[in-house]
């Protein structure tokens, strides 16, 4: 039984990465309008395998979560298992109302999945700044102090209320105050991913690749 529970395990946490790479590089295609009117079934197919890959990655995570847990505990797995089924009602409901030709409902699902699909990012950029500004206060290699604890819920929740900003602008004229502060919020975010971004691409993850193809020479 450990032997099935192991490789249950593995095999989920697999279909999870697999899920969550798609969802990375398939997510900003589908925000790019002029593919979206110029080849509407590139946008649909694209759309299709995105639900889809969605969907498996947070059931593959809901399913390592059941098997094994996180390594933080209780906060960890509330917090990562409420993003998980949160994903995966996403990607359903992206799905059902794309199919449905509700496109103004399809659209709302759409923002939101993407929303989340972009906290498993957002998680490490967040782990990466604070360990610049705060010296990583509040972490420990368990994953059980109060920041890991925060961290548990902080890296999509914001994301979701952004993205109902977003969701309304659209659906209906929005008060110049709450205009201005929609903008603000998704120049701030939009920012962020990118200052972070190329911070850790150049000071940390591409010196970590290119030492190790080198290594392997």
């Amino acid at each position: 039984m450990e032997l099935v529970a192991a490789v249950g395990a593995t095999l989920s946490i697999g279909v999870h990465f697999a899920g969550g790479g798609i969802l990375l590089l398939l997510g900003p295609l589908q925000l790019i309008e002029p593919l979206r009117r110029r080849w509407p079934a590139v946008h649909r197919w694209i759309g299709r395998l995105y639900a889809l890959a969605a969907a498996l990655a947070g059931i593959g995570g809901l399913a390592f979560i059941v098997m094994k847990g996180t390594i933080g505990g209780m906060p960890m797995n509330i917090g990562f298992a409420g993003y998980g089924a949160l994903v995966v009602l996403a990607a359903v409901q992206t799905y059902r109302y794309g199919r449905a030709r509700d496109l103004e409902t399809h659209r709302a699902w759409a923002i939101r999945l993407y929303a989340l699909a972009i906290g498993s990012w957002l998680y490490r950029m967040d782990y990466g700044l604070w360990a610049l500004v705060g010296h990583l206060a509040g972490h420990t290699r368990t994953f059980s102090g109060w920041f890991d604890a925060v961290m548990a819920f902080f890296f999509y929740i914001p994301n979701l209320g952004i993205a109902e900003l977003v969701i309304r602008s659209k659906q209906r004229p929005l008060r110049s105050g709450l205009r201005i502060a929609t903008a603000i919020a998704l120049v701030i975010a939009t920012l962020f991913i990118a200052a972070a971004t190329v911070y850790f691409t150049i000071l940390g993850w591409g010196p970590g690749i290119i030492a190790g193809w080198t290594s392997s020479y």
